[in-house]
């Protein structure tokens, strides 16, 4: 590339037929190699190409490209709380598919609250997205119909909407089957000889909460045991640590079963029962969902529910992106991962 080249393009923001001009070859393969195009262009190119936009500073025109296809190269993931780990590990399978589409990923926060999701999802529709991703847990108020008109909003623009659990109108759904994973946990646990749990929830409305809860208590019932107390908080270490101090306080007896609706809520009681000056495992068992890395780390070990969440997140990106989708696929299969913090019963 000449020093007149590169002086003339830095003069203003450079434009795509200075790449063209400067890497020698047509606009329209230019075009190809920075716009996505699914079209193959010859690997000499596509180098010469990559190395005129790098030296030149080019970036693309994400609204221009938006116009042009009516979509643009994002795909927006609307998540609960992304200090959670959950969501973190969603994100990861999304990014790694969006990495493969080419596709740039968005992330914005809902709090798990409905006028805040109307209210991001309103603003998202100004990039005209390729597909957006609904990962955070869902309330029994998600179906109102200004969410839904958003949603229908967005849809109608040619962005591709998929929830991580059931939808609504032209929402595709990657399902995860909390309530059966749930269930299995209860009745290992009733297999492993407890009979008393307690059960540390979100509010509820909650689907994913809902759901576990209920699928734990009807698995726990059909192995023996009986849930005989739900404390209702929220998602995090902090709930999980405070829902498990007000238990306490209440009264715990040992060999006393805690199922918590996260991995995440579990980590937080357990720091509280040590607190408490009680011991974690043979006294209180504990257990959770989802399978974070953490839960593996603490001590004792976390029993738990293991999710594939980054391949939900991939699924969910495949879900956004691919114009061929199994409605009808089943849910991920889940695992009950047993460990420490649950030791067998002595009389079981």
């Amino acid at each position: 590339m000449s020093d007149t080249t590169t002086e003339r393009a830095r003069a203003s923001a450079p434009t795509l037929h200075d790449v063209a001009r400067a890497a020698g070859v047509s606009l329209a393969t230019a075009s190809r190699v920075l716009n996505g195009s699914t079209r193959k262009v010859a690997e000499t190119y596509r180098e010469r190409v990559e190395a005129a936009a790098a030296e030149l500073g080019y970036t693309a025109n994400l609204s221009a490209q938006a116009t042009a296809r009516g979509t643009s190269a994002i795909i927006a993931l609307l998540v609960a709380d992304i200090a959670d780990p959950y969501f973190g590990q969603i994100a990861a399978g999304v990014a790694r598919g969006a990495d493969e589409a080419g596709l740039v990923v968005t992330i914005a926060i809902t709090e798990r609250d409905p006028e805040r999701e109307a209210r991001l999802v309103r603003a998202l529709r100004g990039q005209r997205p390729r597909g957006l991703i609904l990962a955070a847990s869902r309330t029994t108020e998600s179906s109102d119909p200004v969410v839904q008109a958003e949603l229908d909003a967005l849809a109608s623009t040619g962005g591709r909407v998929v929830a991580l659990g059931p939808g609504a109108g032209e929402v595709r759904s990657v399902i995860v089957d909390n309530a059966s994973g749930a269930r299995a946990l209860g009745l290992e646990l009733g297999a492993r000889g407890y009979r008393d749990a307690i059960v540390l929830a979100a509010g509820e409305g909650v689907l994913t909460s809902d759901d576990r809860t209920s699928g734990f208590t009807e698995g726990f019932a059909a192995a023996g045991g009986s849930v005989s107390r739900v404390y209702r908080g929220g998602f995090t270490r902090e709930s999980g640590s405070d829902l498990m101090t007000r238990a306490i306080a209440d009264g715990v007896e040992p060999g006393t079963l805690v199922f918590a609706i996260s991995d995440v809520v579990a980590i937080g009681a357990m720091s509280a029962v040590r607190e408490a000056g009680r011991v974690v495992g043979s006294d209180i068992a504990l257990c959770g969902f989802d399978d974070i890395p953490a839960g593996r780390d603490v001590t004792p070990g976390l029993t738990t529910v293991k999710v594939p969440l980054e391949d939900v997140g991939y699924l969910a990106l495949r879900a956004a992106v691919d114009d061929e989708w199994d409605a009808d696929a089943g849910p991920l299969p889940l695992e009950v991962v047993v460990r420490e913090s649950t030791p067998l019963v002595p009389s079981a």
